[in-house]
């Protein structure tokens, strides 16, 4: 009750309860602000994994010593392994787009069409023709930007050149060949679908002078995280010399960044909890100066200094407690409508925020934690316990006869 009281604010006291109240929306903003800014970038850097993996596979199987003739074997065994969803053989190799409208470099897959409708990323996001007779005929598969930035649609004809073709005696000629746009996709992201174009392939083996070989196994995994304990099981059933390269190892330097990017937000907003705890501080201190009078009294009528020192305690925990609390609903309503709000604040501006060029994704991304969220609030908790107990010690060591006498 008294603790309850002294939060309430009296005219004399206002400037106690403006301090009090600025804790309060210090700590609801910075736990907000903490809670959106994790779940974005954890966000991000889920989006980014599915899209990078769904695309890339989790585990590549490149050859040793021999050529990868015998792929379709050692794909058909790897497949068989419990925990691996698909393994595909393909042909990569890099290539000049070019259309009358403007050229850019790409990177060519040969895949085959069964494979490539197993990548949901690519065959779940067919925008334009189709993938029927993928196989059969000489149509490639293009991403949507590719298409946009050579202004091409499905139907029409892609030039590919490639820096080594036929050999000559005047040596190796570029290889030039057109090739109509069977269907165009959209990944998602920017990179993504303004560099990757699919190709049959036994056109692909053709088209970069392979001698019915493939350049590599792309495996995916129905979890990636069990990439280190299927890594000796997938070398096994090669039963050939293989060199094996996981995803963690081929996106290390980029998702390395992004967690020590995402670190580091943290520890800098944190900083924002932590002002706000220090404002609890300030004002409970001005509040046990001013209340001295009433705990001199409070200790005549028998208050121990633990309940003196509980008063204060409360005082100072319940600004703590509905701060983190309100924080916490303010963050879990902005990260339900993250993208809504970020298209309102474009249309609101006339700008372009989170632009794909510069993120590599066409959208907004927030995924809340409950482990990480559960973090924030209990560290702001703890912070705003921390903030009230020299203020509360001081006030139960108040001597209820000086104090009388300072009135």
């Amino acid at each position: 009750m008294l603790s309850l009281r002294y939060l309430r604010a009296r005219r004399k006291e206002g400037f106690i309860s403006v301090i009090a109240g600025f804790s309060f929306l210090g700590i609801m903003l910075g736990v907000a602000t903490l809670i959106i800014v994790m779940a974005v970038m954890n966000g991000f850097r889920q989006e980014l994994l599915g899209k990078i993996l769904g695309l890339n596979g989790h585990v590549l199987v490149q050859p040793l010593e021999s050529p990868l003739t015998d792929y379709v074997a050692v794909a058909d065994r790897i497949a068989k392994l419990n925990g691996i969803r698909l393994a595909v053989p393909l042909v990569e190799g890099q290539a000049l787009a070019s259309s009358p409208f403007g050229a850019s470099g790409v990177l060519v897959r040969g895949l085959a069409e069964k494979d490539l409708r197993e990548l949901p990323s690519v065959a779940h996001n067919i925008r334009q023709g189709t993938l029927e007779n993928f196989d059969q005929g000489q149509g490639i598969a293009i991403g949507k930007r590719l298409a946009d930035q050579l202004s091409l649609r499905a139907g029409d004809n892609l030039t590919l050149v490639a820096p080594r073709g036929a050999v000559t005696p005047m040596g190796t000629s570029p290889r030039i060949k057109v090739y109509k746009v069977a269907a165009v996709f959209e990944v998602g992201m920017s990179e993504y679908d303004s560099a990757f174009v699919f190709m049959p392939l036994a056109e692909a083996q053709a088209y970069f002078n392979r001698n019915a070989d493939v350049n590599a196994i792309e495996v995916y995994l129905n979890n990636p995280d069990d990439v280190g304990e299927l890594r000796g099981a997938i070398q096994s059933a090669a039963e050939r010399p293989v060199y094996l390269v996981d995803w963690r190892v081929r996106n290390a330097t980029f998702f390395n960044a992004l967690q020590v990017e995402r670190n580091v937000m943290f520890l800098i907003l944190t900083l924002i909890v932590l002002v706000a705890a220090l404002n609890i501080v300030s004002g409970l201190i001005m509040l046990v100066k001013d209340k001295g009078h009433d705990i001199a009294i409070l200790r005549t009528m028998g208050a121990t200094q633990g309940a003196i020192m509980r008063v204060f305690f409360i005082t100072g925990a319940a600004i703590g407690v509905v701060g983190t609390l309100s924080g916490l609903l303010l963050g879990v309503i902005v990260c339900l409508n993250i993208e809504s709000i970020r298209q309102f604040i474009s249309w609101l501006t006339a700008t372009e925020l989170f632009s794909p060029e510069l993120y590599y994704l066409s959208r907004l991304p927030a995924e809340m934690n409950v482990s990480e969220t559960t973090s924030v609030v209990v560290m702001a908790m703890v912070l705003s316990f921390l903030a009230t107990l020299y203020p509360s010690w001081r006030a139960a060591r108040l001597d209820p006869v000086e104090a009388l006498r300072y009135e």
